[in-house]
């Protein structure tokens, strides 16, 4: 997917003015959101498995190259191949390779975000091979040629009606024949269409939610079924995933599983939890008959050991975005690229550059909710506010804007001229302000002041207020009971 992270604020006032959109956004508060504090509530020991999911992140990371070898060596042992890809371009052709060996022609693909970081879908058929999408989300996205606007649910910016207009116009025959007009229809009308499509597949692609070091296992969580019959019924299996997704033991798995789908969905446990670890054997059924990982890091591990490297622990839950107030209101695709929301505002510039993603650390209120849901604990505005850092330091700010803060800081460094200034603004501010209390215009404020009134300030300075405090408590007149210490 072709990033285009730059036009932040001009997609955010389009979605803004979609009553259609806002509409569907409207449902996370009201159905994920909702859902999460329930189970959350009825687990009491939530808070401890974050502290636990945190820790082995954090324990993965400090030695990844070791859990990494590991992992490659359990898949070779079981006859399957592991593709290092250290960029996009990497991946893109060892997947390709895999596919023209096994003389692909459709590949189906189980919902994987890496393969939307990689525009997977476009690449392989500009090369002739025919990728058909089978989660379900994922799939009415690829009939109306949209990308995911969510990590968990993709297709979260539509509505009802809109899907069944993408089957009439798509299904010509299928939706002739059938009432489409409720949700198990709309479902079964896709069923019914992707049937043929898994026995047709030569190659079937997955991402992994999870790939166990001691075993050499590839975990996907699903609801729907379809990941398992990607990765079953073709001859080859292909997983496309990143290097951070490794955790050491099939115990640890136990406690990602238990945050995973109360922090994404709101359920106590998925419908589908698949664990694949090679090739099928000479006694096995079904399987594939080649097993490949490719793993991608495309800037990941330049994180490793530096103050952003907790961005690496990220599970996919989405439920920062779930809870994301600015998400909310503009959606998945007004940020431009794969990862929306705060985790895509945190580790978008890590992948294509700050210079190519400065406004998304920016869409961001600090309001800290995404930090609070988190399920390991991702300091997230941290990471944002350290990305404004760097964007200010490679003077990719507007120039009136670093002036404006340079001339600041020189202010906040001559503390009598800083409360002389203060005291000239309050002035000013309440006099302009004193009809109807409050302002309307504001220098360098208009962004604020064009959508709301900015209160008019009462009284004196803060510097001056809390002055006349101190100077009443040295008197030994602390009325209100404050310490100074």
């Amino acid at each position: 997917m072709q990033a285009d992270c730059t036009s932040f604020k001009k997609n955010s006032a389009v979605a803004l003015q979609d009553p259609k959109l806002q509409g569907a956004l409207n449902n996370l508060g009201s159905g994920l959101q909702a859902r999460r504090a329930a189970v959350v509530s009825d687990l009491p020991e939530f808070e401890e498995l974050r502290e636990d999911g945190r820790r082995i992140k954090r324990q993965v990371m400090a030695d990844l190259d070791t859990y990494l070898e590991l992992f490659e060596t359990k898949v070779s042992e079981q006859g399957g191949h592991v593709h290092w890809a250290s960029s996009a371009d990497d991946a893109r052709e060892a997947i390709l390779a895999i596919c023209q060996n096994a003389g692909a022609k459709m590949v189906t693909k189980g919902k994987s975000m890496v393969t939307e970081e990689l525009g997977l879908n476009d690449f392989l058929a500009e090369k002739g091979i025919t990728p058909v999408e089978t989660d379900l989300g994922e799939y009415i996205l690829q009939l109306r040629k949209e990308a995911p606007s969510h990590i968990v649910v993709p297709a979260v910016h539509l509505v009802q009606d809109d899907i069944e207009k993408t089957f009439v116009k798509h299904h010509t025959k299928l939706a002739a024949e059938r009432d489409i007009s409720t949700p198990e229809s709309l479902v079964n009308e896709a069923r019914q269409a992707l049937r043929e499509r898994f026995f047709e597949a030569d190659v079937g692609i997955t991402g992994a939610n999870y790939l166990i070091a001691e075993s050499g296992a590839t975990v996907i969580v699903t609801n729907e079924g379809n990941g398992d019959l990607t990765q079953t019924l073709p001859r080859v299996h292909v997983v496309v995933t990143t290097i951070e997704r490794v955790i050491p033991t099939l115990e640890d798995l136990s406690t990602f599983l238990r945050l995973l789908p109360r922090s994404a969905t709101g359920q106590e446990a998925t419908s589908y939890v698949t664990l694949s670890s090679g090739p099928k054997r000479p006694e096995d059924l079904h399987g594939p008959e080649e097993f490949h990982v490719v793993l991608l890091d495309s800037g990941r591990s330049e994180l490793l050991g530096g103050d952003d490297q907790d961005v690496l622990n990220c599970i996919r839950c989405g439920a920062c975005m779930n809870h994301c107030p600015v998400y909310s209101s503009a959606g998945g695709h007004a940020y431009g690229w794969v990862y929306p929301g705060p985790i895509g505002s945190a580790l978008t510039p890590a992948i294509i550059g700050i210079e190519h993603s400065a406004a998304l650390p920016n869409a961001s209120t600090f309001c800290g909710r995404c930090v609070e849901v988190c399920p390991v604990k991702i300091p997230l505005t941290d990471i944002m506010r350290r990305w404004r850092v760097e964007e200010h330091q490679k003077k990719l700010t507007a120039t009136w804007g670093r002036l404006a803060l340079r001339s600041w800081t020189w202010l906040a460094t001559h503390p009598r001229l800083y409360q002389m200034f203060s005291g000239i603004a309050v002035w000013s501010m309440a006099l302009f302000g004193r009809r109807s209390g409050y302002l309307t215009w504001l220098p360098m404020a208009g962004g604020w002041t064009r959508h709301r009134d900015f209160p008019a300030p009462e009284g004196t300075t803060f510097h001056a207020a809390m002055s006349s405090r101190i100077k009443a408590d040295a008197k030994g007149n602390n009325a209100v009971g404050i310490r100074y210490e």
